[in-house]
């Protein structure tokens, strides 16, 4: 049942902050500056516009586009008409946002100049286009607004996030999740109310990015938008600078790019009172370069996963530097427990899964009852996550449970990839496994036993067909020639016989 007053969209955040700080800057965008009365109008009149399509309640609506505030002006407006938001990476090929939007059936699909031609070939049937026109575009539309009540358990976005089946599952995210996981962190992290100045160096297709502007936008603080696609450390550093920018969060590459600009310790960073990394491991050597280069910033950590809105644990203030390595402990509102494959609780210090509840975990998978059961067995979210806490009760990641990649902050799962591979004429069996990249903390590597010894696949023919089925960020760099790959008695690839013969192996660095 839908009660009024108490659902909080990311929609209606925008009208409140239109009706208690009109003047107040909610966003920059390059040259582009824009209150909350211009925001709220604006995505009133894209909310028009995409009624004028037929997006009502419960539709689902995919966004396909580069970071820019006609992105998440789009985004707004699809929550305010009471639809669902798909974010849909726009790094992935043809291929794969087909299979997301038939998934997801999503109705329309918001996409900007650059990503319209993709839309059309994943066979979306009404592409909406923001870019050039997009001043035409909400010219055309109408600032009437009408306040929709929302029930707050309804989906307010799908996630998708690649499975270990090889195919991508929606996780499904509620307002309520994302409006208290907001809560949760400014708590957690002491965000004060009005002064925030916001920026993530993350895609808003990713749950980091989504995330992020929700966690400025609950306080009514200014969003700024950093470019996608090539991350340049110096340009960002300028923007830092120039915006006075109080919370930024980036993955550990980026921020490794960051503090090697020649010079960084000089600039006027002295607005930034969270420096913030997650999405992928650090190393304590970045770390300790972070503190010591951000003096004045709190150097935090954000652990945690898409099913999770994201964040589940952090760590920062003096335990940045007495702990470090660690995740923390778990955020306010999320209960854990570390267990064996039983549920049963292990012993403090011994390892295990990191399971988890609360009002920020997801309601499931979308269309995927089987996947949802699962990973709730037991009444509990199953991370995959292997940890172990310490005597304080701070939490160490020892591996992940789940066969995952991390390279440069998005998750590459193994079986997807070999899925794709093992397509290839030329290949008999496939086994992807991570090995060590300076750049990207980790890269994919593909070890292939060839169908015919004498005319094995070469880099070049992988590197092809790859472009043909996978986004570039998925791609194996390089290959391994083997006889076989290693099994045990029942069948299964032994991974921890390929890492070991083949982890330490170094990998070009991926395409952009």
């Amino acid at each position: 049942m839908t009660v009024s007053g108490q659902g909080m969209t990311m929609s209606d955040l925008v009208a409140r902050f239109a009706r208690t700080t009109p003047d107040a800057v909610a966003f920059r965008d390059g040259d582009l500056t824009l209150t909350w009365t211009q925001t709220h109008a604006r995505v009133s009149r894209m909310a028009s516009v995409l009624a004028g399509h037929g997006v009502g309640p419960g539709d689902r609506v995919a966004v396909l586009a580069l970071n820019s505030v006609p992105l998440i002006e789009a985004m707004a407006a699809v929550l305010r008409l009471g639809a669902i938001c798909v974010p849909v990476n726009f790094r992935l090929v043809a291929e794969e946002v087909t299979y997301v939007l038939t998934d997801s059936g999503a109705r329309v699909v918001v996409a900007d100049d650059a990503f319209a031609p993709l839309a059309g070939a994943a066979g979306a049937g009404t592409v909406v286009t923001i870019g050039a026109g997009h001043e035409d575009l909400l010219a055309g539309g109408s600032e009437d607004y009408t306040e929709l009540p929302v029930d707050d358990a309804a989906p307010a976005l799908v996630m998708y996030t690649s499975g270990t089946t090889g195919r991508p599952k929606g996780a499904v995210l509620s307002h309520r999740n994302m409006y208290l996981h907001a809560y949760a962190n400014a708590l957690q992290a002491g965000s004060g109310v009005g002064d925030n100045v916001g920026m993530s160096g993350a895609p808003l297709f990713h749950i980091a990015g989504v995330s992020g502007f929700y966690n400025t936008l609950i306080a009514g603080g200014t969003t700024v938008l950093t470019p996608s696609g090539g991350f340049d450390p110096s340009a960002m550093l300028d923007l830092l600078e120039r915006e006075r920018v109080s919370t930024v969060f980036f993955v550990p590459a980026q921020w490794a790019a960051i503090v090697a600009v020649p010079g960084v310790r000089d600039r006027d960073l002295s607005a930034l009172r969270r420096a913030v990394w997650g999405a992928a491991p650090a190393s304590t050597t970045l770390l300790r370069t972070m503190i010591d280069t951000f003096p004045g910033a709190e150097v935090m950590t954000a652990f945690g996963q898409t099913e999770c809105s994201p964040v589940t644990c952090m760590l920062g203030g003096e335990d940045s530097i007495r702990k470090i390595g660690s995740i923390g402990k778990p955020i306010v509102g999320v209960e854990v427990r570390i267990v064996d494959d039983e549920m049963v609780d292990v012993a403090p210090g011994e390892v295990g899964e990191i399971v988890y509840r609360g009002p920020t975990v997801m309601a499931g998978y979308w269309n995927k009852p089987e996947e949802t059961a699962e990973a709730f067995r037991g009444g509990w979210f199953h991370s995959g996550d292997l940890v172990r806490a310490d005597p304080d009760g701070y939490l160490y990641v020892v591996d992940r449970k789940k066969d995952m990649i991390i390279s440069g902050g998005e998750n590459i799962y193994c079986a997807e990839v070999e899925n794709a591979l093992a397509a290839h004429p030329k290949v008999a069996e496939v086994a992807i496994i991570g090995v060590p990249d300076e750049r990207y903390g980790e890269a994919p590597l593909a070890v292939i036993a060839p169908r015919d010894p004498a005319d094995p696949p070469t880099a070049d023919d992988i590197e092809a067909f790859s472009r043909e089925h996978l986004a570039a960020y998925k791609r194996p760099r390089r290959i391994v020639l083997v006889d076989a790959l290693p099994r045990n008695p029942s069948g299964k690839v032994l991974k921890t016989a390929l890492r070991t013969a083949h982890g330490a192996a170094s990998v070009a660095e991926p395409a952009v």
